[in-house]
Parts: structure tokens; sequence; C-alpha cells
């Protein structure tokens, strides 16, 4: 069975060529047209999320795209209705002011509906940027859940994780905002374009014919800014772990100590620079072209400002349709500019929106099956001429590996760091699956194992486990999530692991939040988070598999012992594999595999490996004499 490709596919065609500034040819439309498809997506992405807020939003916007042209209209009639009124006045006749204080009225109603539209969108807006920011970054950890370790040592992924996490939690709200607004532009270009045409069809024609220029070059230069996101993550990925590096509690002691402050802030503003300066570059040229085009649509305004002002003087148009034309033209060029402008920006925001679903749509890298159980619980575990190549390596890191242990028994792995022996144990967990041969649990393969079932099945502490910014009994608990609240399992989980005493030392006892990171945490000795690792291992009761990764690397020989003794006393019946570097811990394990440059190059007893006077035997007797 194939393991799967550990690079997942790369964004769609369109969304490539537009990101590589492939600006010719006949296609160039239909590439730059492509890239909106995320708009629908975005829109049911908002839609999902909140659909009363949604409605509301759109409606709102409808309503702010109508208003501005009725109240636009009422103003037309209201100086109409002034002259007409100043008129009869000038003729002898009474002064009536009904009329005009109506339209005074229904103006002053219609600008406040506008206003309180207004302040619903931006209501909206606001309640809606939370939602979805958060339902945004839920989806991302999500497929983060559900993607392999394999992938997460690839920096590819990392960069796409970057990109994703960067400005995937704003911009699909960004996105249906500027739908919205355009949506609004145009109901109020229809609006004053039905005006205007009544002066000059031309006229409408010249306000949407300014407006091109400024679209094309907004067009133009979001692409040039995607593309210098994209290529920019790795060193955004950079600035972010030399942040980490120079400001977080584990690393502080080295920094200090070796004097490291420096180099490494210099290091981090160099690439500052490196940003800045590509950053600058672009806002010069964009905004330089923006004012020389915004020149050109005030230009084509004070044209039509000028012709209308003509047509009044001549009598063409009474002095209120003046006015109203006068504002509908000012207006119209906003709505234009606004609806371009939206479109320059859903372009770009779907643009980056590419990121969030081509890291979204990134499939896991091993293939699984749905298997709960193996055929034959008695045959254990078994690895039957297992290689295993990491992505690129020249040299495999694991070589025709042939074991099989039964329950009841245990298995002790020693050889050289770098040997392969963790390499190992994460293809039994299926953290990796082979490049050949097979690995089964209970007589079935592993990659026919439903991945949640296999890993119930097995227990593990690497030697670089976690250390969870959590309380004591939660940092147990997370061994067995089917039990993580159970405080009695975390008693009985602290003994068996030994890490009893020092918890009932602590002041709030299994209630006492672990590191530094939080307000009121303690830290541990590095032998106490040794001990809370071990704990959490014998959470999982009904593991048939139980394997530790270095378990006595940061305890004294004494605490060593009884570790052991404990050890085999709870795993009876059950598989243990031993990976340590002390053969006072490996010689009480049933076989003792050596691994030499990925290949099992030594397999038998202690005594049995003693007397073959191999690698083991010479390891064994240097660490001996050590004692002496």
């Amino acid at each position: 069975m194939a393991t799967g490709s550990p690079h997942p596919a790369s964004p769609g065609p369109a969304v490539r060529d537009a990101a590589a500034g492939d600006e010719h040819g006949p296609g160039w439309l239909r590439r730059h047209a492509a890239v909106f498809r995320y708009t629908r997506r975005a829109v049911g992405l908002v839609w999902s999320t909140n659909r009363t807020l949604a409605i509301a939003l759109a409606a709102l916007t409808l309503a702010a795209g109508v208003l501005p042209a009725v109240a636009a209209w009422i103003g037309k009639l209201l100086v109409d209705g002034v002259l007409a009124q100043a008129a009869a006045v000038q003729a002898g006749n009474p002064t009536v002011y009904g009329g005009v204080l109506q339209l005074v009225l229904l103006e002053g109603l219609v600008m406040a509906a506008l206003g309180a539209a207004q302040r619903g969108i931006t209501a909206c807006q606001s309640l809606l940027r939370a939602q979805l920011g958060q339902r945004v970054n839920e989806m991302i950890l999500e497929k983060a859940l559900s993607l392999d370790l394999m992938q997460f040592e690839d920096a590819d992924f990392y960069d796409k994780l970057q990109r994703a996490r960067r400005e995937a939690s704003t911009r699909p709200l960004s996105l249906v905002m500027r739908s919205f607004a355009l949506l609004q532009q145009l109901v109020a270009l229809a609006s004053f374009g039905t005006l205007i045409a009544q002066f000059s069809p031309w006229a409408l024609g010249l306000l949407l014919a300014a407006g091109l220029p400024a679209f094309v070059a907004e067009a133009r230069f979001s692409g040039d800014g995607f593309r210098l996101f994209r290529l920019r993550a790795p060193e955004a990925r950079e600035q972010n772990y030399l942040e980490t590096v120079m400001a977080r509690e584990d690393h502080a002691k080295e920094v200090q100590l070796f004097q490291l402050g420096p180099l490494l802030l210099d290091r981090y503003r160099a690439i500052f620079r490196k940003i800045y300066a590509e950053d600058r570059a672009l806002t010069l040229r964009r905004e330089s072209w923006g004012m020389a085009l915004a020149l050109m649509g005030t230009g084509a305004l004070y044209g039509a400002y000028a012709w209308v002002v003509m047509a009044a003087v001549d009598a063409s148009i009474t002095l209120g349709a003046m006015t109203m034309y006068l504002v509908l033209f000012r207006q119209g060029q906003g709505a234009i500019s606004a609806g371009l402008a939206s479109i320059g920006g859903m372009y770009e925001d779907n643009l980056y929106l590419s990121n969030l679903y081509e890291y979204l749509e990134q499939a896991p890298a091993l293939h699984w099956g749905s298997g709960s159980q193996g055929p034959d619980p008695g045959d254990g575990l078994r690895f039957e001429k297992v290689c295993f190549s990491y992505p690129e390596a020249r040299t495999p890191a694991l070589r025709d590996i042939s074991l099989h242990v039964r329950p009841g028994e245990s298995l002790a792995l020693v050889g050289e760091n770098g040997a392969g022996k963790s390499t190992l144990i994460k293809l039994l967990c299926g953290l990796y699956q082979p490049s050949s041969g097979r690995v089964l649990v209970h007589g079935l393969d592993v990659r026919e194992w439903d991945p949640q079932a296999l890993r119930r099945c097995i227990g593990v502490i690497f030697q670089d486990f976690n250390r969870y910014q959590f309380s004591v009994g939660e940092n147990i608990g997370v061994g067995d999530v089917l039990a993580h609240d159970d405080e009695q399992r975390w008693e009985e989980s602290a003994r068996k692991g030994m890490a009893l005493p020092f918890i009932e030392r602590l002041e709030h006892g299994f209630a006492t939040r672990l590191g530094s990171w939080f307000r009121g945490g303690k830290e541990l000795s590095i032998g106490q988070w040794q001990k809370m690792a071990l704990s959490r291992a014998f959470m999982r009761r009904d593991a048939d598999i139980l394997v530790l990764d270095e378990p006595t690397a940061s305890m004294d020989a004494g605490a060593e012992a009884e570790l052991f003794a404990c050890f085999r006393e709870h795993t009876r019946g059950r598989i243990a594999i031993l990976i340590s570097h002390r053969f006072s811990t490996v010689r009480q394990a049933d076989r003792i595999a050596v691994i030499e440059h990925g290949s099992i190059s030594e397999y038998g007893t202690h005594d049995e490996l003693l007397a073959q006077g191999g690698l083991y035997a010479k390891l064994f007797q240097l660490q001996a004499a050590g004692y002496r």
C-alpha cells in the first residue's frame, strides 16, 4: 500500500498563474477571473457562521445603496419647490411652507435611515469579524489535527500554515464585506445612473471610463503584493522563530550564557530590513500611480460639473436639477471608485484566501484502513522486513527490520543516537508507514487499522515528551482522554510512575498548575517532569503495548531501579519495549535488539549478546568500567 505523498497538492492553476505574475497572453482575463471563485466559498463560510447577521448585513447594504439616490431626488424636489414658492411670493401670492417643510422632514428621515443602516452595517461587521475569525482559526487547527507527523516535518507545510494563519482569519470577512460593498455601490450606481441618464447617457459613460485606469493599476499592485507575501513566508517564519528563541524561558539560559542576544537581534533586524525594503518599493509605486490616475478621475468629475453648470445657465435644466446632478456626479464617481476598489480588493482577498484553502485542502500523507482489532491478539507485534526512508534522504533510516514480540514479553532496543530506534517506534505507532515490509499488531498490518483504534492499543512516552502548562492532574490525565478527569486514575498512575510523593508535597496537589507560562505555575525539575510523563503512560490501562523511550534518562540510579521493579509488575501480560542507553535497565528485558545504521546487527538475551563479544558487549563493558 502506498504511503501517500508528504507534499500536498499546490494551489490551482489560476492562483499559481496570478501569483507568478503571468500578465500576458489570451488567457489573462480567464486566469484572473478564476481567482474570484473563492468569493462564493467565503460567502458560504459567513452564511454558515451566522445566518441572521448575514441576512441583516445584506438587507442593510441594499438600504445603504438606495437611500443616497432617494435623498438626492428629494433634494432636487426641495430646491425646485423653494424656487417655485419664491416666484409665487414675488407674484403676490401668500407664503406656503407646508410643501417644502414636508420635503425637509422627508429628507431628514431618509438621512436618519441611512445613518442607521450604516451603523447597523458596522455592528454586523464587528460581530461577524469576531465569530468568523474564531471559525477560521478552528478550521486551521482541525486540519492540523487531521494531518500526519511526516507533514509536520516538512518545511513546505509550515510555509503553507504560516500563510494561512497570517491573513486567512480576516480575509473571508473582508471578502464578504467587499462583496456586499460592491453590491451596495452597484445598487447606488443603478439609482444614480437612472437619474443621470435623464441628463445624458454620455455623462454616465464618462464617469465609468474615468474609474477604469485606477482599477487596473490597483488590481496589478494587489497581485504584486500577494506575490511578495507568498515568497516571504519562510522569512516570516524565521522571524517568529527568532522571537521564540529570544523571549521563551526554555531558551533563555543558553541565550544569556552564550551572549546570543545581540547576534539574534541583528539577524531579526536584517530580515525586517529586507521585508521593509520590498514593501517600501511596492508602496511608492502603488501610491504614485494611484495619485496620477486619481487626477484623471478628478478631471472627469469637474468636466461633468462644467457640463451641468452650462446646461443650467442655458436654462436646459432647472436649478434644482443642477443641484441634484452635481450631487449625483460626485456621489456617482464615489460609487464607481468604491465599486472598482471593491473589485480590486476582492481580487486581492481571493488571492490571499487561496492560501487558506490551499492549506485546508491538503490530504493526509498516510492511508489507513478501518480495523478496530487484529485477528490474532496472541501474535503480539511483528516487524517483517521493514524498510523506511525519510523524504529526500539519501540513505534509508531502517533496513530489513524483522522482529517478533509476544504478549508478556519485553524487548529492549540499543544503539547509538540516530541509529533508528525512535523511528522504529514511530512506525509501530502509525506516525510513519513503512516504505516496504509490514508492521503487524495482533496479526493486522498497521495500515489496515483505524488510526485511533491502533493508538488506543499503545502507550508511549518519547524522550522528548511534552511539558503541558496544565495542572498536575491534567498533565497525567492526557495519557487517556477517555478518563481525562478521573482523579482516582490520576493518583493510581502517579503512584506507578513514582510521581505521587512529590505531587503530595505541592501546595495544591493535583490541582497545581505546572510550568512558568501562566501566573501561579510551578516549575518542576527535569527528573520530576519525566516522572510525570511516566505517570501519563500508565494512564493507559487498556494498552496492549507499552513503550518507554529513554524513561530514566533524568533519574538517579535508585529511582531507576525502583521504576523498573514497578514497571515489570505493571506490564505483566503486555508487550513492553524499552529504549535506553543504561545497560542496568536494558539487561532486564527478555530480548535485546542492537540497531546499527538502521539494521539489527545483534539480537538475543543479555547473556547471549555478552557471549557474542560484539557491539553490545563492547558498550556494556565500557559503561561498566565507569562504575569501577
